[in-house]
């Protein structure tokens, strides 16, 4: 019986495990792909912001929803789904002839891929209910989406390189395929029969305020920051995340219970799921531009650069959660998120560098990549930890939501800044050229096009492009560090309502 029972519970770790890997490498492998996206697809840099920030705002929009249904309607039923739209969605993005296709292609299959996240979750939770069992069905979850993180870069470099970008989505055609079969196989079906009904107030508010907030900055040089259209743009923004703090209050099954905010372990991690999104993940989609417009490496040689700063994210879990039993979560956590700031300063310095190359943007990105695996895991462990067990599935979704608005926000903020940095140089070694002809050269630049702008000598755009990497480098440092003293500061606050609602893992 224990036999038959490990060998079905291999079978849903692996579908679990694969669901994990497409939805990391989804997010990962694209920034490695993006130059050559640019050159065959004829996309701009505000286009390359959107092939990634489609899919975060869309993962976004469906994370706090498809909980629910998949209680409802059952949770193997909806994996199924979701693999299936995942594959079907992977397709349509890897025959894609036009930019404005790959971008509408991404956004669905940002849709498929919030719903991949969280029934694997809920499909893992439910096969796998305790014990020794449950620690390693969660530890070999855990260390497969590492890899999907870490290695993406590389693996995209490595696709793109030997077969074609299509393949970076078209392989996931052949995964989906082999992911639902083992669903198909080994998962049981499960159902919340208490389940409540979507939010969809709160959905529509929260979704429409975070597009309008990352359009406005996407879009915000061409429409003008203070135009009657882009204030416009920033107020609907404004007025729909107010919609959605009302619609949260006077909702009965509300998808954020702003209750467990209270809690300061709870809004301590938080605040370190945003502060991780502010600053590391979104630079790893402009960091791959810099290793091949900055340094000049190639796809694969650029891909290789990049494990220095995903790599400690692999190895440092185990260490951090030592790290957390010895000295708590509330000085882990901020110390994690401090060191990120530190990798970040030390890259702005090597980026710096009078011959900048891998070897001096080496120390920054190992120390920013242990920052992160210092704080990730702990950040996860306490947000579910801090609440009550009947919880724990609307704090991760809390949790989760944070990472992506931030994520989401923050490619474009980081995209913005880049730009503005190059634009500034450009004003200053240019002052002959009109504003609108070095906002258009700026971009190029920021892009990694540097060929499209053959006016501009080699070291004019190499040090533009340095300058612009510098205020991003500077913007990522200094925000989380200011995240950090917040995290810190929240998680020593001290509350009379803490032990009525805080329990122990």
């Amino acid at each position: 019986m224990s036999t038959e029972l490990s060998r079905r519970g291999a079978v849903v770790l692996s579908a679990v495990c694969l669901a994990c890997l497409m939805f990391g490498l989804e997010i990962s492998s694209i920034p490695a792909i993006l130059p050559t996206l640019e050159r065959v697809l004829h996309a701009d840099f505000k286009a390359l912001q959107w092939i990634m920030n489609a899919y975060t705002i869309a993962v976004t929009t469906v994370l706090m929803a498809i909980g629910t249904v998949a209680d409802r309607y059952g949770r193997k039923r909806i994996f199924l789904v979701a693999i299936a739209a995942f594959g079907v969605t992977s397709l349509i993005c890897g025959v894609a002839s036009s930019v404005e296709m790959l971008i509408v292609a991404r956004f669905l299959q940002g849709l498929s891929g919030g719903a991949l996240l969280i029934c694997q979750i809920a499909v893992l939770s439910h096969e796998f209910q305790g014990g020794r069992l449950r620690a390693v069905a969660w530890g070999w979850w855990g260390v497969i989406f590492g890899i999907g993180l870490g290695f993406g870069p590389i693996i995209g470099g490595a696709v793109v390189a030997v077969l074609s970008w299509e393949w970076v989505f078209l392989v996931h055609v052949l995964f989906a395929a082999v992911a639902f079969v083992l669903t198909i196989g080994g998962v049981h079906e499960s159902r919340d029969p208490k389940a409540s009904s979507l939010d969809v107030a709160g959905i529509v508010t929260m979704s429409l305020a975070v597009f309008c907030l990352a359009f406005y900055i996407t879009q915000g040089p061409d429409l003008g920051f203070v135009s009657p259209k882009g204030l416009a743009i920033l107020g609907v923004s404004a007025v729909s995340f107010i919609a959605f703090l009302v619609a949260e209050r006077i909702s009965r099954r509300p998808m954020f219970d702003f209750s467990v905010f209270r809690i300061p372990a709870f809004s301590g991690s938080i605040v370190g799921s945003a502060a991780m999104n502010l600053s590391y993940w979104p630079f790893m989609i402009y960091l791959p531009i810099w290793f091949h417009a900055g340094l000049g490496y190639d796809s694969v040689s650029a891909g290789l650069a990049l494990l220095a700063y995903t790599l400690p994210t692999l190895v440092m879990p185990p260490f951090a959660e030592r790290l957390s039993l010895r000295y708590q979560p509330g000085l882990i956590i901020p110390a994690g998120l401090f060191t990120i700031g530190t990798g970040f300063m030390l890259m702005k310095f090597g980026s710096a560098a009078a011959q900048p190359d891998w070897l001096t943007m080496l120390p920054g990105c190992l120390l920013a990549g242990i920052g992160l695996g210092i704080t990730n895991t702990p950040v996860t462990n306490t947000t579910t930890g801090s609440v009550s067990s009947d919880r724990a599935g609307m704090a991760s979704g809390i949790d989760m939501s944070a990472r992506m608005v931030s994520l989401s926000v923050n490619i474009a903020l980081m995209g913005f800044i880049l730009a503005s940095g190059v634009l500034a140089h450009l004003k200053a070694v240019l002052p002959a050229l009109d504003g609108a002809q070095l906002r258009v050269l700026a971009e190029r630049i920021a892009s990694g096009d540097a060929a499209s702008a053959p006016e501009l000598t080699g070291p004019v755009v190499h040090q533009a492009l340095a300058s612009g990497f510098g205020w991003v480098m500077l913007y990522g440092g200094i925000g989380v560090w200011i995240m950090a003293a917040v995290s810190f500061l929240i998680f020593n606050a001290r509350t009379v309502r803490q032990p009525e609602v805080q329990c122990t893992k």
